[in-house]
């Protein structure tokens, strides 16, 4: 065809006409109104658009991609959705697991404790009621909770409730510089106070400047008259450091408690007290030593009777 005027307007109106024909197209979707002329001719140009493809491929990808897009994104929220449901149930099913563990053991500790307890959730944490250490619970006087009733959870003491609403609660946690405790050392009868220091060990003052204390001794809760605000024999920590004995009338001792203060959930109001001191009972058991491998070594006697010969470090020559 010779480069003519006419023939160069032809062109740019076939080129329109295409352009209009993908347009259509694309926005008729599935009921597109050329799909029936368009299978047509896939029939006829078949075999000659797969000579082509790898010219043209890029080109109908991206119509197809255009096309599709909208499938596309349908097919991905639902995907997302999807995923985002599983794993709320997968996160809920966890956080199911988790409490009902707490729940066994703060059970199991007030079994051995004879404790009445009155089981709670932590609902808000103390910058609700200031800057002390201090906790929210979803049981109040409707539950029979009061004032200076000990607080518990599967780990040992957590704290003492000091305000009560109708449905909720104000526990003051046994970290808080404002609060203090008497305690007794395990297997004896070496009393003293605690008393909490935020974020670092409690801080213990025994009464006896000269008792013997190590490493590794645990303390629990001496009791209070009528159970008020301390029941006794809740654990209450581990000795991690001991002050030198400096001739005085008290002992400072510096324990880790066995609640972890910034994790609370799961928490227990003893609502009644026990009728005798259960003592070291409500203690978890003690870790079993893991034994010291030994080494035996046997010296077999040469041939002739003789000691076998060894070299400076004990190996036989």
């Amino acid at each position: 065809m010779r480069d003519t005027k006419e023939s160069r307007l032809l062109l740019v109106l076939l080129i329109a006409i295409a352009f209009a024909l993908i347009t259509v197209d694309i926005r008729g979707g599935r009921n597109s109104p050329v799909d029936g002329a368009r299978q047509a001719a896939a029939a006829v140009f078949g075999p000659i658009e797969n000579g082509m493809s790898t010219a043209v491929d890029p080109v109908g990808n991206a119509v197809s991609a255009v096309r599709d897009s909208g499938d596309r994104h349908d097919r991905l929220a639902v995907m997302e959705k999807e995923n985002a449901a599983l794993k709320a149930k997968l996160g809920s099913d966890d956080r199911t697991r988790s409490r009902l563990n707490q729940l066994d053991k703060m059970l199991k500790v007030a079994g051995q404790g004879q404790y009445g307890i009155k089981g709670a959730q932590v609902i808000a944490i103390g910058a609700a009621q200031g800057f002390s250490w201090t906790i929210t619970i979803d049981a109040g006087a409707d539950d029979g909770i009061k004032r200076d009733m000990t607080v518990l959870n599967g780990d040992g003491l957590v704290g003492r409730v000091t305000t009560v609403g109708p449905d909720t609660a104000t526990v003051l946690l046994a970290n808080d510089p404002d609060f203090t405790v008497g305690t007794r050392m395990e297997a004896g009868d070496e009393l003293g106070f605690a008393s909490g220091q935020g974020d670092r060990p409690l801080r213990v003052e025994l009464l006896n400047g000269k008792a013997e204390v190590k490493k590794g001794d645990r303390l629990v809760t001496f009791g209070s008259q009528a159970d008020k605000p301390f029941v006794p024999g809740v654990p209450v920590g581990v000795v991690s450091r001991v002050d030198p004995s400096g001739g005085g009338l008290t002992r400072t001792l510096y324990v880790t408690p066995y609640v972890g203060f910034s994790k609370l959930d799961i928490v227990g109001v003893v609502v009644a007290g026990p009728k005798k001191d259960p003592r070291d009972e409500v203690l978890p058991a003690k870790p079993k030593p893991v034994p010291t491998p030994t080494v035996t070594v046997t010296v077999t006697p040469s041939a002739d009777g003789s000691a076998p010969d060894t070299d400076t470090d004990g190996q036989q020559q």
